[in-house]
């Protein structure tokens, strides 16, 4: 839903999917492909999302109009490498306060669905993903549209970041990264 965010992903070859244009993702899906659904959905949301308007205060529906087992067909996969917790009495919206499920079990099981969930094991990828990194099979700084900055600048990157600007940023406190390059 973030039009600078948008942006960036078609920049970098991907097809970015905007939720603003209305509620149902699965017209959105297949304006892309053709059919309204897909092998497998990620749901990265977050915990800190803001709530969207008309979803019953849901916490982390700020990047979804739908839950990922709605679009994903059956015997696909959906991974949610984040973490969803408890209630959360302290949100600064009432409406981030109660806990829910990103797919509603019924569906994912009914659908056949494979279910991955947890922390992302870094680990796991670590080697093939720098080695994609070194060999420049994957440009992941202009992916995720990094910005190197100092550690004088890293209150208001900060800032930036938690506006939702489409950066993710580098903290780099001796400017080294200036000098390798």
């Amino acid at each position: 839903m973030n039009q600078e965010r948008l942006a960036h992903a078609k920049k970098v070859g991907f097809e970015p999917i905007d939720l603003t244009r209305h509620d149902r993702l699965g017209e959105l899906v297949a304006d892309v492909l053709g059919v309204p659904e897909v092998d497998c959905a990620i749901d990265c949301v977050g915990f800190e999302a803001r709530p969207r308007s008309g979803w019953q205060g849901r916490r982390s529906a700020g990047c979804r109009a739908q839950r990922p087992d709605e679009i994903t067909r059956a015997a696909g996969a959906i991974g949610i490498p984040g973490l969803y917790v408890t209630d959360d009495p302290g949100a600064k919206e009432q409406a981030a306060k109660p806990a829910i499920s990103a797919c509603a079990s019924g569906s994912v099981g009914a659908k056949s669905h494979a279910l991955h969930t947890g922390q992302t094991p870094v680990l796991k990828y670590n080697r093939q993903l720098m080695q994609a990194i070194l060999w420049d099979r994957l440009p992941i700084a202009d992916i995720v549209n990094v910005k190197v900055i100092s550690l004088e600048q890293a209150p208001e990157g900060y800032k930036n970041f938690d506006a939702g600007v489409a950066n993710k940023f580098v903290i780099d406190p001796h400017g080294q990264l200036a000098k390798a390059a």
